[in-house]
């Protein structure tokens, strides 16, 4: 019986293939650049509705884009993943992976997710670039967002159905230096679109 030599790490066979076709060719041939919207906060705050009304006003300005929502993500690219603190740590790390490679094609990310400890935050700017990500704060008080609750996950959280639930039984960490600081508890979805329109503008992502 023939036994197959053990490979070892990848790190030693995989050697990383430099395209011609750069990040910055790819900017230049979309007219604008590109950078990641990280949308953090409570479930209820609003950061899926309004990264894709974001989106939708980009889309409209020509600007090239992609929504990563959290619930989406879990149907496919990470749908082994629990709610443990692992689990959520890793799921954080695979998103941030696959933003960097939206970036490198040329594609400004809109990721919405809970997120909710600084250290998988500060993990993503690791992996994608502080310079490439701009952290949005969307700041709802846990009461708004209970009564929100158009899932009915914090009924169920409160009644003990859903373990490590953020804002119950899970802490939320918020962020000490967003680029942007929105209090999506009272403003609207077009107030808080406008002031994201503005920070882009304002960073030179589009004109």
């Amino acid at each position: 019986m023939v036994v197959e030599d053990k490979l070892p790490p990848a790190d030693n066979n995989v050697v990383w293939h430099q395209a011609t076709v750069t990040r910055r060719r790819r900017e230049e041939q979309n007219g604008h650049r590109v950078v990641n919207l990280w949308f953090t906060g409570l479930s209820g705050s609003g950061k899926s509705t309004l990264a894709h009304a974001v989106e939708e006003r980009l889309h409209g300005l020509g600007v090239r884009t992609f929504v990563f929502d959290g619930d989406n993500v879990r149907h496919g690219l990470c749908s082994d993943l629990s709610f443990s603190p692992e689990d959520r740590t890793e799921n954080i790390r695979r998103i941030a992976e696959m933003v960097n490679l939206f970036l490198e094609a040329g594609v400004l990310a809109l990721t919405a997710f809970i997120s909710p400890l600084e250290k998988d935050r500060q993990k993503v700017r690791e992996i994608v670039g502080a310079e490439n990500m701009l952290e949005i704060f969307c700041d709802t008080p846990l009461e708004i967002c209970e009564q929100r609750d158009v899932k009915g996950m914090y009924k169920k959280a409160r009644a003990g159905l859903i373990k490590n639930y953020t804002g119950i039984s899970s802490p939320y960490e918020p962020p000490t230096n967003p680029a942007l600081h929105l209090n999506t508890g009272t403003a609207t979805v077009e107030e808080c679109v406008e002031q994201i329109i503005d920070l882009l503008r304002r960073k030179g992502v589009i004109d």
